[in-house]
């Protein structure tokens, strides 16, 4: 007779429903190569066949892959399903967009957000002092001169800014912290918090002169500098969510 202490140790073991099992296995071929960026997978009738399933279980599982950024859908006689292609542009939308949710669902305060901004800006000017190419330049100038020339009540302000600050984390040569760059922008939008009065619009903007001044000549440190004093700027005239300012 078997005592007690020599019983077979039993553990619980999931059983995945279908639905989970087909997305769990198209993520696993994809992220191992065995479909490659921008290719199309077999249409759904295909996947169904193969796993053995109903073309609906396919649909719930391409559409939850969807949703995490793996895939795109496209419509029509020559779409299909297709594996997304990783840019620093697509990566920040797929953050963004996680960031956003969290946000809604109240986890996360935009304070939070913004003062991450520091740890992630301040070195890419100083990694885009010694990166950046002629054109980022160029456009970084651009963006100046329009908000140099605009007014306080240009809708496109945000716009600017975003322009402004993602340009900087591409230039910085690194595609991760471009792209966690842009999606904190996008998700926290802070020219839309500023107190903007002409005089905290003059200023913001003489930092972005400076900025762009010290990435042109090639200064690491007084990049960093400069972007170091302008986020201190933009945070201490920034408003949370209830309109108060933190001043």
């Amino acid at each position: 007779m078997t005592s007690q202490d020599e019983a077979p140790a039993f553990t619980a073991r999931r059983v995945t429903r279908p639905r989970a099992q087909v997305e769990q296995q198209i993520k696993e071929a994809i992220l191992l190569g065995h479909f490659a960026q921008g290719e199309k997978l077999p249409p759904e009738t295909e996947l169904a066949e193969q796993f053995g399933v109903s073309r609906p279980t396919v649909r719930e599982a391409l559409g939850a892959l969807v949703n995490s950024g793996l895939i795109r859908k496209i419509p029509g006689v020559a779409g299909g399903s297709f594996v997304n292609t990783v840019t620093p542009d697509s990566l920040a939308d797929m953050i963004s967009k996680s960031m956003s949710t969290v946000m809604r669902l109240g986890a996360l305060h935009v304070g939070e957000l913004t003062s991450v901004r520091r740890v992630l800006e301040v070195p890419a000017a100083r990694l885009a002092a010694d990166n950046r190419t002629d054109q980022q330049i160029d456009r970084l100038r651009s963006i100046v001169e329009r908000q140099r020339t605009t007014t306080i009540d240009d809708p496109n302000i945000p716009a600017y800014d975003l322009a402004f600050h993602t340009t900087v984390g591409h230039a910085s040569g690194n595609r991760l912290l471009a792209a966690l760059v842009g999606a904190l922008h996008d998700v926290t939008h802070p020219a839309q918090y500023l107190e903007i009065t002409p005089a905290v619009a003059r200023k913001t903007v003489r930092q972005h002169m400076d900025i762009v001044a010290a990435l042109a000549a090639g200064r690491p440190d007084d990049a960093a500098a400069t972007m170091d004093e302008h986020l201190a700027y933009v945070l201490r005239y920034s408003a949370d969510f209830s309109g108060e300012t933190t001043l």
